[in-house]
């Protein structure tokens, strides 16, 4: 699919989506109450591993597989390789949220990059959480982890010690322990010690820089090349040290797309598409606004008529109506504004009073709803094979 395309209803229709997978994995341990019809059928297992790759999406990892032997082994196994919809909209902090509640964003209410609070009328950053509300308010329903932790399995969770009690981690992710480690290496080694410390685990593991990568240099760079070179081969190092009993997963967050840094209009120095907007949430690639009253149908023609087929532009009455963030709960509505504006070709658009320089510069951006955004992998790696 090419940056002009896009598809309505589900982002990719007959896909499962990202939120069954944990309630899967939990399910093959033995956790009870998380099965769901349609479910990816998973053999039963004493110890699991599920291994996020923020940013490895599915198209990305089959164009550029020859840097990944690991990998494109199980990519190119039917029995192993499954593509999910990662939801929408396709940012980290939304997926997250998919991932850990085993829900969607309409459910789990972590809308976007950044987000709407109706409580305080301010948008805050859902990754970083800064000012943002009490966690547990803002999201309130259990987590995989949680169901997984009180139904007897030891539940471990790896990544970077910031994250440990983050707003994010306790909204989407919290449940079982938190062990921090750097480099991968270290988590890996570190996912290997939980795995061996107890006969029935679920670990979860978590690596950034590719994700990192691609923003700063862009997902056809030397740079992203290496660094998934340097992913694969920990995860092959992982797959040789598990236990026997263990289940490797292998899935990711959402894809990318580079969109060229002059093709991205600023709102704070254009008239015409700052009129009638009240606050802007989400991200440059996939916007929601929250406009004046009676500004809705203004707002519209003028984003319709300025992005062209270069967006997807709709009320966001309607991109609800299509399914785009699932059954949306009366707390989440407000959240989620008046107009979503998903770029489907290589622009994006940016506010500069709200977004920093740093966010600004970043070649590779996310959010929207293209294949090459939305569609990640999920490789499974069963006991007898590794």
């Amino acid at each position: 699919m090419t940056l002009h395309d896009h598809q309505h209803s589900s982002l990719l229709p007959a896909t499962p989506r990202l939120d069954r997978l944990l309630p899967a994995v939990a399910t093959s341990l033995g956790v009870p109450g998380l099965a769901g019809p349609g479910d990816r059928p998973l053999r039963p297992t004493r110890r699991a591993v599920v291994v996020l790759v923020d940013g490895l999406g599915a198209a990305l990892l089959a164009r550029r597989g020859g840097h990944a032997p690991f990998l494109r082994r199980l990519l190119q196994d039917p029995q192993a390789a499954v593509t999910l919809d990662c939801g929408f909209p396709s940012t980290t902090a939304t997926s997250m949220g998919t991932f850990g509640t085993g829900s969607l964003a309409g459910a789990h209410g972590l809308v976007g990059y950044e987000a709407y609070d109706p409580q305080s009328d301010t948008v805050f950053n859902e990754l970083s959480w800064e000012e943002g509300p009490e966690p547990r308010r803002w999201q309130p329903a259990p987590t995989v982890f949680e169901a997984a932790h009180d139904a007897g399995v030891s539940v471990t969770r790896v990544g970077p010690g910031f994250f440990d009690g983050s707003g994010l981690t306790e909204a989407a992710l919290r449940g079982g322990r938190f062990t921090a480690a750097s480099s991968l290496a270290a988590r890996v080694d570190a996912t290997v010690s939980a795995l061996r410390a107890q006969s029935r685990s679920l670990v979860y593991l978590y690596w950034g820089d590719l994700d990192k990568v691609g923003h700063v240099h862009g997902v056809g760079s030397l740079e992203w090349g290496d660094e998934l070179e340097a992913v694969d081969a920990e995860l092959a190092r992982l797959a040789g040290l598990m236990p026997p009993d263990t289940t490797l997963h292998i899935t990711a967050d959402h894809g990318m797309v580079d969109v060229p840094l002059d093709a991205r209009p600023d709102m704070a120095h254009d008239a015409e598409l700052d009129a009638g907007v009240r606050h802007v949430a989400g991200e440059p690639r996939c916007l929601q606004l929250h406009v004046v009253p009676g500004a809705r149908e203004d707002v519209l023609a003028v984003w319709r008529g300025r992005l062209g087929d270069d967006a997807v532009v709709l009320d966001a009455d309607d991109a609800i109506a299509r399914g785009w963030f699932g059954p949306v709960s009366d707390l989440v509505r407000p959240r989620i504004g008046d107009v979503i504006a998903a770029m489907t070709g290589p622009v994006a658009v940016v506010d500069s009073r709200r977004h920093r320089p740093e966010l600004r510069a970043l070649l590779g951006v996310h959010g929207s709803i293209t294949t090459d955004e939305v569609a990640i992998p999920w490789l499974v790696l069963d006991p007898r094979e590794h």
